[in-house]
C-alpha cells in the first residue's frame, strides 16, 4: 500500500494561507533554490500529488514553474476545471477515491494542501507521514494548518532540518 505523505508549508502562527487563500507571503521563499531543493528527494519518491481546489488556484496564480510535472496530480474540489495533462479532479467520493489510489502499485502519494483536506485525511487515518515546513513569518490571521475538529493521533519525530532564511522543516511518522 502506498504511503500518503503530507508536505505543507506553514507560518510560525500555524497558518497555511492568508484568509482569502492567498499564498503571496510565500513568494520570497518559493523562489529560493535552497528551500526548493530540500524536497527534491521527497518529490522523486512519489508518483501522485493530491491538493485542494483553493491550493490549486493559488499555485496557478504564483509566479513559479509547476513543481509536479513528473507526477499525476489530483485536485479535490467542488468544481472540475477540465482535465489537463497529468491533472485530474476529484469532485465526489473523495475518501473512497483516495483509498483506491493508495491501493494501486507505484510510488507514494504526496498531499500538499489545503487545511480542510489535511483535516479530512487525518480524520480518516490516511496520512502516514508529515513534513511541515515553517516559514519565519507571522500572518496574524489566516487559514489554519489543522482546521476543524480533529480526532487525536500520535506522531513521532523523524527528522528536523534548518534551511536557509531560517526556514525549518520537521518530519513526523505516525505512531503505531
Amino acid at each position: 500500500m502506498k504511503k500518503i505523505i503530507l508536505c505543507i508549508i506553514a507560518s510560525l502562527d500555524q497558518c497555511i494561507a492568508e484568509l482569502d487563500g492567498s499564498l503571496e507571503w510565500l513568494t520570497e521563499f518559493s523562489n529560493s533554490k535552497e528551500v526548493a531543493d530540500h524536497d527534491k528527494d521527497l518529490l522523486a519518491s512519489v508518483d501522485t500529488v493530491i491538493m485542494g481546489g483553493r491550493a490549486y488556484r493559488e499555485f496557478l496564480n504564483m509566479d513559479i514553474i509547476w513543481p509536479y510535472s513528473q507526477q499525476t496530480t489530483y485536485v479535490v474540489s467542488h468544481h472540475n476545471w477540465g482535465e489537463k495533462e497529468n491533472i485530474s479532479f476529484i469532485t465526489e467520493n473523495i475518501i473512497e477515491t483516495i483509498s483506491e489510489l493508495r491501493n494501486q502499485k507505484g510510488k507514494d502519494i504526496l498531499l500538499v494542501g489545503g487545511g480542510e483536506l489535511t483535516s479530512m485525511f487525518l480524520n480518516a487515518d490516511l496520512i502516514d507521514e508529515m513534513h511541515i515546513t515553517y516559514i519565519p513569518v507571522i500572518l496574524g490571521n489566516g487559514i489554519p494548518l489543522f482546521p476543524g475538529q480533529l480526532k487525536e493521533s500520535k506522531w513521532e519525530l523523524a527528522r528536523k532540518d534548518v534551511l536557509p532564511y531560517d526556514v525549518i522543516t520537521i518530519s513526523y511518522l505516525k505512531s503505531k
